[in-house]
């Protein structure tokens, strides 16, 4: 049963994305940046905020950014009014005797002036704001406040608000009511995703006040990764921010009745633009919570190798930044991700061990 609930605030509870939009594209502007369409602000916006302004504009200062963006934002933070149905589920909360938290990256003057006008004063026990990184506090707030995990719920309409539920344990539900789209949201693997806090509230009420059988908690992701061998012998080497912008191999999950080789294939195919041959089994690793990964995930991880067919041009789609070519010994010199020192390790001790016998 849901007995606890933690809010993110903008575009969870308040309508505050045209301001935000409308005051990033003037420190995009002031920066000599090009401006964002909502669309393309919504795709490309991301917490924590500084990923976002380190890749539009690298070279200005956090403080002058924040200078630029208070700037504006302060002169139409007070036109953020409630979203619908916002008010009627704080009520609904209020009659459940379920205790509210807010988890916000939220300025606190902000808040203060945008609850008054929302007229959702009163309504939290506790409120955490200004929190760039909400996954580093989820864990302090349930601790301090003896939140049990299997009880508490975590509400918001980002990526990083459904990442900060899995660091905490908890449940997530993820709105589509601001600034992340429903493609965006599903990647993170909610525990359910609702139109708005009217259906979120009638999905509590069916079952009792707890979540339906369809989103337990989240479970493992298997997944498929190989070396790739071109005809000289050397393996490719690709670079994600998904990875800390460490080097890797290619891969992907394996979707449902899909062979994790037939997976393999599809996965090189889509990121490279590689088709491959002579797959072989290698090694599997258990990938949970990694530090290196962007949020937190816990992957199966299968690793093979295998060797290209026909061209061995390299077509990067969007997943990646970069790519090389290089020798085995040349790819542990370089910042690889753990997953893939091991499974090279595991190749050149195999190597080794075949050609001493």
């Amino acid at each position: 049963m849901i007995r606890n609930i933690i809010f993110d605030w903008s575009g969870t509870l308040v309508d505050d994305l045209p301001g935000v939009w409308k005051a990033t594209n003037h420190v995009l502007e002031q920066a000599g940046a090009p401006i964002l369409s909502l669309d393309e602000f919504r795709a490309e916006f991301e917490l924590p905020f500084t990923n976002f302004y380190d890749r539009h504009v690298p070279d200005i200062s956090l403080d002058q950014l924040e200078k630029w963006f208070h700037g504006y934002f302060s002169q139409v933070s007070g036109d953020v009014l409630a979203l619908p149905h916002a008010l009627e589920f704080l009520e609904f909360c209020k009659s459940k005797k379920i205790r509210c938290f807010i988890l916000s990256t939220v300025n606190s003057d902000y808040f203060a002036t945008q609850a008054a006008n929302a007229k959702m004063e009163g309504y939290f026990e506790e409120t955490f704001l200004g929190i760039w990184d909400k996954r580093k506090k989820i864990n302090e707030i349930l601790d301090d406040h003896n939140l049990t995990r299997e009880e508490t719920l975590y509400v918001g309409d980002m990526q990083h608000d459904v990442d900060t539920a899995h660091h905490g344990g908890v449940y997530s539900a993820a709105l589509l009511t601001g600034y992340n789209t429903l493609e965006q949201l599903g990647e993170s693997n909610p525990s359910i995703i609702t139109t708005n806090l009217a259906v979120l509230q009638k999905v509590l009420l069916e079952n009792d006040m707890t979540l339906p059988e369809s989103t337990k908690p989240h479970r493992p992701i298997p997944t498929v990764g190989a070396l790739i061998y071109n005809p000289l012998g050397q393996v490719l080497m690709i670079r994600t921010e998904k990875w800390s912008g460490k080097w890797g191999i290619p891969g992907g999950k394996i979707e449902y009745g899909e062979s994790s080789t037939s997976a393999l294939q599809r996965e090189i195919a889509e990121e490279t633009g590689l088709n491959v041959s002579e797959i072989e089994f290698v090694l599997s690793q258990d990938s949970i919570e990694s530090e290196e990964f962007h949020r937190p995930e816990h992957f199966v991880l299968l690793n093979y190798t295998c060797r290209t067919v026909g061209e061995t041009d390299v077509t990067l789609n969007e997943e990646a930044q970069e790519y090389r070519w290089v020798t085995e010994e040349e790819a542990l010199q370089l910042d690889l991700n753990l997953p893939t020192q091991v499974l090279l390790q595991a190749v050149l001790s195999r190597e080794h061990t075949t050609s001493d016998a």
